[in-house]
């Protein structure tokens, strides 16, 4: 009895959605994580003569398109959701710590993977720069066991704050060194196309993508609340010991404006030229900062995090699919130390030097330096550069990039979570001579009380 490989496929995504919720929380008590196991199968299942179709971006340009509107829409999802759930203000003090990681850390992992890729595996400037560009951002999809949870949670933590805001704006800020890769294909030397470069990619793209955030993320927030009576989070917590009288009104489908008003904001950035990715996550912040305590946010968040999921389990077993389809065939023993080098020296020692001067506890350094997954972030960049230019060697940086992913997916899938209870327990997480909770009421709430405005990240 054969059977129809479109419906097997249709039937093996219903079972991984169903399957999610409740293998997430199991496997956590194995040290394991839900992509291990996902990306696994789907390796065994498109390894079988089942008639499942390859996904090859190397064979098959179709592929590379695919790959790059798909990890798109999930690295949109998973920066709202990220940006939702930052209950912190958002200035220059409380966000001291993430600047480093972003000025320092990121350009040196560009800079070292860059160079190893054209000394250590032969391949032209131009490709080297793009596997550098490709593999410096740290993934917001895969490291959702390293982020802030929902809004509301209660708690202060500072390692996890870390490599949110992190991994929410460095997604954006890789743009850059991949357009500088894109148009260095082909040049022998620099001239005026590196000023145009610095003017366009690097600069404006950056205001632009900040400022279309801010404005939509402003925007979104003002329709919401005047639209809508607010309830704070108090009255959530009355709504669910049973409190009726303090119905809010606010329901699962308000989640919709705020996934409309995003991709608003990612659209209307990238008309301007501006970084879309940065405009949703500096969008998704900016409408956190409206009404702090409002269940609104709640709500978006869970419904922003569903819509990550289904297209998460998707893209876990295409990555699979990838590793059976043989894009690891062209893998080097040079491109898999490279790997190795990079998620075991390059991004912890960047990450330790960017936040020498940070008073956080040295365990607690240590896992923000460590902790750097690397994801569909990746895939998108090198799916991005294939798809808009003629790169040298793409078999070895496909192979390069898989390799990596995947390497990042199995170790920091079984010591994330051992590592941050052990920061946890040697209270590591929260900075030095900071209280474990902070204030988290912006500009625009009205303080009930000194204590109720104190709610903490």
């Amino acid at each position: 009895m054969e059977f129809d490989p479109r419906i097997l496929m249709f039937v093996i995504f219903g079972l991984g959605l169903i399957l999610a919720v409740s293998l997430e929380k199991w496997l956590a008590r194995f040290w394991l994580s839900l992509p291990i196991v996902y990306v696994g199968v789907g390796y065994v299942l498109f390894s079988l003569p089942l008639g499942l179709p390859h996904i090859n971006p190397t064979v098959d340009g179709f592929d590379a398109v695919a790959l790059e509107y798909v990890t798109e829409f999930i690295v949109i999802a998973s920066l709202m959701a990220a940006g939702i759930a930052i209950d912190r203000p958002a200035n220059w003090k409380n966000w001291r710590q993430i600047w480093p990681l972003l000025l320092i850390a990121m350009p040196l992992t560009i800079l070292a993977v860059s160079l190893l890729g054209w000394w250590a595996l032969g391949l032209a400037p131009a490709s080297a720069l793009l596997l550098g560009a490709a593999m410096a951002p740290t993934d917001p999809v895969l490291a959702r066991s390293v982020q802030v949870g929902p809004p509301g949670e209660n708690e202060r933590h500072d390692v996890r704050f870390s490599l949110t805001v992190e991994a929410g704006l460095n997604d954006g800020l890789a743009f850059p060194f991949t357009y500088l890769a894109i148009a260095a294909v082909g040049m022998t030397s620099l001239g005026a196309w590196t000023l145009e470069w610095a003017a366009l990619d690097l600069v404006w793209r950056i205001v632009a993508g900040v400022a279309m955030g801010w404005i939509v993320g402003r925007a979104g927030a003002w329709y919401v609340f005047e639209r809508e009576a607010d309830v704070s989070m108090e009255d959530v917590e009355d709504e669910e010991e049973g409190d009726l009288a303090k119905q809010p009104k606010y329901s699962t489908s308000e989640g919709l404006i705020v996934l409309g008003t995003l991709l608003l904001g990612y659209g209307l950035a990238e008309m301007v030229e501006g970084y879309g990715f940065i405009a949703v996550f500096v969008g998704a912040v900016t409408a956190r900062q409206r009404e702090n305590r409002s269940r609104y946010h709640k709500l978006s968040h869970h419904f922003i995090d569903q819509i990550e999921q289904i297209v998460l389990v998707a893209v876990l077993f295409s990555f699979g699919a990838m590793l059976a389809s043989g894009v690891l065939d062209a893998l080097t023993w040079p491109a898999a130390l490279v790997g190795l080098a990079l998620i075991f020296i390059i991004r912890p020692l960047a990450g330790l030097l960017a936040e020498a001067n940070c008073d956080l506890p040295l365990v607690g350094k240590f896992a923000v330096a460590f902790l750097g997954v690397r994801g569909m972030g990746s895939i998108y960049y090198l799916a991005y550069g294939q798809n808009h230019a003629d790169f040298e060697g793409l078999d070895l940086l496909w192979a390069t990039a898989s390799f990596i992913i995947l390497v990042s997916v199995v170790v920091h899938g079984v010591l994330a979570g051992p590592l941050i209870r052990h920061v946890e327990n040697k209270r590591a997480h929260i900075h030095e001579g900071q209280e474990s909770t902070i204030d988290c009421l912006s500009p625009d709430d009205t303080p009930l009380s000194v204590e109720k405005a104190k709610k903490p990240l």
